[in-house]
């Protein structure tokens, strides 16, 4: 093929094609010449996207060089071949390398026993054996055709045959579950390798190859199945079959998977200039040696997305490397990216450095977009990121939010309302207390003032002075009239007019092409008649305001003047009034008068602090019934989130086991009251919170409120001295010690054990490695977005990274993209990565150039891999003469 690829994928391959000649052994014919044939054959490759023809004549090889001259032109490849019976007469499909000439072809079939090209029908002298075996010695390739059918391996009951590890694949007619039924049962359990009669090490691969005997047959998804190569050709498709689980795919196999993933990286700048990666939307492996790149180029993407690592130490590590691989030359990264979120559509992310990240769409315009928005749930982690979230339950609680219900989610956002109007309404609340203390003072002085007066009485002041009190009152009347009410109706009326309907929403740029559009103007018609009518009205009401304004001023002034008077009148009787105690009449009729302003002053505030006090109440009967539906809502998220850890535990049985304490944890309420500064109560005496049982922080408020005695009494083990100090926690900090959120405590428990028995030990019981292999069990677990680590067999034993996680990624991979940077073989090699890319380091900076990137079918991919992973082919062939393997 003349394109190069840099990344394994599925290619469709038909393996039992057959030439024009064919149909005369069906004793049948197709009215078409050989050239006709072979551009009929074409045309239904090309338009059934087959890359790869296994071209297979009952013994005979003559059509080879037309087919394969002609397909070879349009990039599709022809593995030549032919179909032989075994000595049993089971039938086997011989293929060999593209290059094959015809005769060398010839020269096959005689070794095999088939000298007579023109009995293809005749079996082989060899049994199914020997065949295998002479097959592989002359560098072919041969699979068991129609193995259920007639002249079948499976019909024929040949388990010997079946048995032979050189059997590497077998034909069926459709699905394995299409035998399902009295006949085919037992084959099905032969090709499921569960019959102890035919197991074998490595399960067959199945294949379906149904026989081509016209073009037409090509269309037909039973003639086709799905083989894995970064580049098809023959050393590749052998390859394939040596790990069929992960490499071999029927048509009906391999269902659409909608996942996001990073499709492309470019680096233009810095340490990494000139690096270009295509990533596979499955299992990508940077590989290299120490210092060459790879964990930079996982920072750079981190970079480029804008996201932060987990923790000070993983935050500085990032800061360092960006700054030195990127800082010194303004380094930009590109990424283009397709998004789940945004149903599968591409965007391209670019960012410099010191600078931050743009965001295309498909058509290269700039998108409102953040990275986060497109990848909301990626996950990156770079070396030893993996241990902190082993060492912080914030950290695991914030990892399993992704496996929850979506009802809990919603639940999460209602606790979240929830405690925003308790913060609401505890403002309102230390804000209406407030207000009644303010006036509380105030109108307690009114007795005190009311007996002052009193004492005037007996001096016979009162009767002189009675019109004292009502000027006042008149006083008070007129202000609020005037200053008051005229403005609150001001006020009112100019609301009205700030709400009339303004129609520029339905103008004619905006309605004239929608559907119903003469309907949308009869409405703005009357509308804008309605607004006319209610600017009117207003006109007339501004109008008989401004007269009625006027006249209240004029009368007011009048008011002004016969107070005045009156005022000017109890001055002279302020004079007439006799001396008493050193104080001349004068002084005492003032004395009278102030009191009297203050009583009128305030008595209205007597009514003010009843209504006051009434919002008081009101506003503490809706905190109740907020925390009574908090309450509630806790109790459904609680629900909720330990059906979660069943469905988790179900998916993570026999590796991993989840508990859940709801609001076990209670480290924020012994943080808040640490923060209260209380006389003697430091964190040793409120242990007692960690102990305590049926404890929450609104109980806890409830007996502070009920005073020391409460606390001493309650169960919890309170000490004297901190029943006493809580008390004197202020109204405002009692109110937020309701609204603490108490998180949940979860409980992470491995299977230690690697067979046998499970053993399951709490997470903060075992070794780092088995803390870091617990929390790799969760991150592998389905996730629409890219999971990215750097080197995340570090901490790890090679038998956890073999038995378990390559298990995990082989399946997961499927459905999910991984990129991990690694230097331990398991994960490229028996992860089947589909794209491995080298690092090396050329004139002191590091090289990946498309020749370095492919999966382990490349041959310079494998040799590189194996040289830096395994410590080269000797290395490798020594220590496994050491193991005795």
């Amino acid at each position: 093929m003349t394109e190069k690829h840099t990344k394994a994928e599925f290619w469709k391959c038909a393996l039992q094609v057959n030439p024009s000649s064919y149909i005369a052994y069906r004793g049948t014919s197709h009215d078409m010449t050989e050239a006709q044939y072979n551009q009929e054959l074409l045309r239904i490759a090309k338009d059934n996207g087959i890359k790869v023809i296994g071209l297979a004549d009952h013994g005979n090889v003559d059509g080879v060089e037309a087919v394969r001259s002609l397909m070879n032109q349009h990039d599709i490849l022809v593995f030549p071949g032919f179909e032989i019976a075994s000595a049993e007469k089971a039938h086997f499909v011989c293929l060999f390398p593209e290059n094959t000439s015809k005769d060398q072809l010839n020269q096959y079939l005689g070794a095999l026993g088939l000298t007579n090209s023109t009995d293809g029908v005749r079996p082989s002298n060899f049994g199914g054996n020997v065949l295998l075996s002479k097959v592989e010695e002359l560098g072919g390739f041969a699979y068991a055709a129609h193995c259920t059918g007639d002249n079948g391996v499976l019909n024929q009951k040949l388990n010997h045959v079946w048995q032979n590890p050189l059997l590497k694949a077998a034909q069926i007619p459709g699905i394995i579950d299409d035998l399902k039924n009295d006949e085919g049962n037992g084959y099905r359990q032969i090709l499921r390798n569960k019959m102890p009669d035919y197991k074998r090490e490595l399960p067959v691969a199945i294949i379906n190859a149904k026989d081509v005997a016209i073009p037409q047959d090509l269309a037909n998804p039973k003639a086709s199945c799905l083989i894995k190569m970064t580049n098809p050709g023959f050393e590749s498709f052998k390859l394939a079959f040596q790990d069929p689980e992960s490499r071999v795919r029927l048509n009906t196999d391999v269902p659409e998977k909608y996942y996001s993933r990073i499709e492309s990286l470019k680096v233009t700048g810095g340490y990494l200039d000139g690096v270009q990666i295509g990533f596979s939307e499955h299992l990508n492996a940077v590989i290299g040696g120490r210092g060459t790149g790879k964990s930079t180029l996982l920072e750079c993407i981190r970079y480029a997305l804008q996201l932060k690592p987990i923790g000070k130490n993983a935050q500085k590590q990032h800061d360092e490397i960006i700054k030195e691989n990127l800082g010194k030359s303004k380094a930009r990264i590109e990424l283009v990216i397709r998004s789940s979120r945004m149903n599968g559509k591409s965007f391209t992310v670019a960012r410099r450095y010191g600078e931050s990240a743009s965001v295309k769409d498909e058509n290269g315009n700039l998108s409102t977009f953040t990275p986060i928005d497109l990848l909301p749930e990626i996950e990156i982690y770079g070396q030893n990121e993996i241990y902190e979230i082993a060492q912080d339950k914030s950290s695991q609680r914030k990892l399993l939010t992704r496996f929850l219900e979506a009802g809990q989610q919603e639940g999460e956002a209602r606790i979240q309302e929830s405690l925003g109007k308790l913060a609401e309404n505890r403002k309102k609340l230390i804000e209406a207390q407030a207000n009644v203390a303010a006036i509380e003072d105030e109108v307690a002085l009114l007795p005190k003032l009311e007996e002052q007066v009193g004492q005037f009485k007996v001096l016979g002041v009162e009767d002189k002075l009675k019109i004292v009190p009502l000027l006042e009152t008149e006083k008070r009347i007129q202000k609020r009239a005037i200053g008051e009410e005229c403005l609150n109706l001001d006020n009112a009326f100019q609301a009205v007019r700030d709400s009339l309907t303004d129609t520029v929403f339905l103008s004619e740029s905006a309605i004239s092409h929608l559907p119903h559009a003469e309907n949308l103007r009869k409405i703005r018609a009357e509308l804008d008649a309605l607004r006319g009518d209610a600017e009117a009205l207003l006109s007339q009401w501004q109008q008989k305001y401004g007269t009625a304004k006027a006249t209240i001023g004029l009368i007011s002034q009048a008011l002004d003047a016969e107070i005045q008077q009156e005022e000017l009148a109890l001055e002279k009787t302020f004079k007439e009034l006799p001396a008493s105690e050193g104080k001349t009449g004068k002084e005492i009729g003032l004395e009278f008068q102030r009191l009297l302003k203050e009583i009128e002053r305030i008595r209205p505030k007597k009514t003010m602090i009843d209504n006051r006090i009434k919002v008081v109440t009101e506003l503490s009967k809706q905190r109740k019934a907020i925390l009574d539906d908090l309450s509630a809502i806790r109790a459904d998220r609680s629900a909720q989130f330990e059906r979660s850890l069943k469905s988790l535990n179900r998916q993570l049985s026999g590796k991993l086991k989840l508990t859940v304490k709801p609001e076990a944890d209670r480290a924020p309420v012994i943080q808040f009251l640490l923060g209260c500064r209380l006389d003697n109560v430091g964190e040793g005496r409120l242990s007692w919170v960690k102990e305590a049982d049926d404890f929450s922080p609104v109980k806890l408020a409830e007996m502070v409120r009920q005073g020391a005695d409460a606390l001493r009494d309650a169960s919890w083990g309170i000490t004297p001295t901190v029943a006493d100090a809580l008390p004197r926690l202020s109204t405002e900090q009692v109110l937020q010690l309701e609204e603490i959120e108490l998180p949940d405590l979860i409980s992470i428990e491995l299977n230690t054990a690697h067979e046998g028995a499970e053993t399951f030990r709490a997470l903060d019981k075992l070794s780092t490695g088995q803390q870091c292999t617990a929390i790799l069990h969760l991150l592998l677990l389905q996730n629409l977005d890219p999971l990215l680590m750097d080197q995340p067999e570090d901490n790890l034993d090679n038998a956890f990274i073999a038995d378990r996680i390559v298990t995990e990624l082989r399946s997961a991979k499927i459905a999910r993209q991984f990129i991990f940077a690694t230097h331990n073989a398991n994960i490229p090699v028996f992860g089947d990565a589909e794209w491995i890319g080298v690092f090396e380091v050329q004139e002191g900076l590091p090289k990946m150039p498309s020749e370095s990137q492919g999966a382990i079918d490349v041959t310079q991919i494998r040799d590189k891999a194996a040289n830096i992973l395994e410590g080269g082919k000797t290395a490798f062939n020594q220590r496994k003469a050491k193991y005795g393997y």
